[in-house]
């Protein structure tokens, strides 16, 4: 980090004196950096006037899932779904941050059953009773992103598929519970692993969460088999997604080379996400995005 004086304006932008602003903050940043802790870079660390603009973002991205969730039915195709995302978010003056996002060619993804992620809308999918669904959507709004995604149950789900469905919300649930300021990501992503693992399922390793706001994806990589007190330390100012994949079986995935983006489990079993926005505040945290 750059030397700035005590009565330098702060790095942040505040217009404040250093001394008066991030000083204290970046002296507790160094001391778990001595400790040889990761700590976040300032650019890392979002200012009061940015979080303003991303959880305008983000309200654009609840309503457009708020409606995914009234309207979503068995005979439904899952590009109906896309064009209510486009319409909805775009109707709002967002645009749908996944398309054309690195050649991604859709306004969300649709991931059914053993599709873990990043699974592309179509009118030849048609949601029939038994189904889980991921819908996941992302929105930028005056250069500013939010991140969310749910989980949808349609007709007649068997009790092991909607057991997933519950667990994998109760795990970002328990992870939540972990985020505090001045802990460690590590804290969460065992939360998270313990949670599922006592329920007899796994949680994808290499595919995880990620910061989110200035771009879509940021630093940090957010993982879910870590241990307590390891990974990158919390700050507050920070934003990330807590995204856990959770398998009904084993944990290994594969994208398919038909179009390099849809991601299914090797082993055929189902899978499940539900995908929150976090910040670290100083003296917990606040849910931005679901």
């Amino acid at each position: 980090m750059a030397k700035i004086e005590r009565n330098d304006p702060c790095w942040c932008g505040s217009g404040k004196k250093y001394k008066y602003c991030h000083e204290a903050f970046d002296a507790k940043i160094a001391s778990f950096q001595a400790k040889h802790h990761k700590v976040p870079r300032r650019d890392m660390i979002k200012t009061p006037e940015q979080i303003e603009k991303i959880k305008e973002s983000c309200k654009i991205n609840i309503a457009v899932l708020d409606e995914i969730e009234k309207v979503i039915h068995e005979g439904m195709s899952t590009a109906e779904i896309d064009k209510i995302v486009y319409d909805m978010t775009t109707d709002m003056g967002g645009i749908p941050a996944p398309l054309n996002y690195e050649g991604f060619p859709y306004s969300v993804c649709t991931s059914l059953n053993s599709q873990v992620c990043h699974g592309f809308p179509s009118k030849n999918v048609i949601l029939k009773s038994g189904d889980i669904l991921n819908v996941d959507c992302s929105t930028i709004l005056n250069g500013y992103f939010s991140d969310s995604s749910r989980m949808f149950c349609i007709g007649d789900v068997s009790p092991a598929d909607r057991k997933l469905v519950e667990v994998t919300r109760e795990c970002v649930y328990k992870g939540l519970e972990e985020v505090k300021p001045w802990g460690f990501l590590g804290d969460m992503g065992q939360a998270v692993h313990d949670h599922a693992f006592a329920n007899g399922y796994t949680v994808v390793r290499e595919i995880g969460g990620h910061g989110v706001g200035l771009e879509f994806h940021e630093d940090p990589w957010v993982g879910y088999n870590t241990k307590r007190g390891t990974d990158m330390l919390l700050a507050p100012g920070m934003i990330f997604t807590i995204e856990p994949m959770v398998n009904a079986g084993k944990a290994d995935v594969y994208t398919t080379v038909k179009n390099d983006w849809e991601v299914y489990t090797r082993d055929g079993s189902n899978s499940a996400q539900w995908e929150i926005m976090v910040l670290v505040t100083e003296t917990g945290h606040e849910v931005l995005c679901w």
